[in-house]
């Protein structure tokens, strides 16, 4: 196999979670939001959407199924923070698929210059 990194089925279903949670715009902008403001209150998280809490409660709960997001009380409060580790992951993928293409793109270059040489 061409990978650089060998994806197992164990992080092959990790990494189709992350992306599936991430793939949601409002999922993503509480990403956003908690990566530029740090841990919030899911009643916090709430006030800055058009979304009622339950809707917010349940994108919170798809991104901490994924790893994106992780969950502490303080009190009687439920702080949200994201979590990036599971960005790697994304970005492992990626570098698999560049070196792909890099290899592909080397052996194109190959052929073209093979075929120079013999005019």
């Amino acid at each position: 196999m061409l990978f650089t990194h060998m994806v197992e089925q164990n992080d092959t279903a990790q990494l189709s979670a992350i992306l599936k949670a991430a793939s949601e715009p409002n999922r993503r902008a509480i990403l956003t939001l908690l990566a530029q403001h740090g841990p919030m209150k899911v009643t916090d998280i709430a006030a800055r959407f058009d979304l009622s809490l339950n809707a917010i409660s349940k994108h919170i709960k798809v991104l901490e199924a994924a790893g994106l997001a992780s969950r502490r009380t303080e009190w009687r409060d439920h702080l949200i923070e994201v979590q990036m580790a599971p960005l790697s992951q994304i970005e492992n993928w990626f570098a698999d698929l560049r070196s792909i293409w890099a290899l592909r793109l080397d052996a194109l270059e190959a052929a073209l210059m093979e075929e120079d040489n013999n005019d």
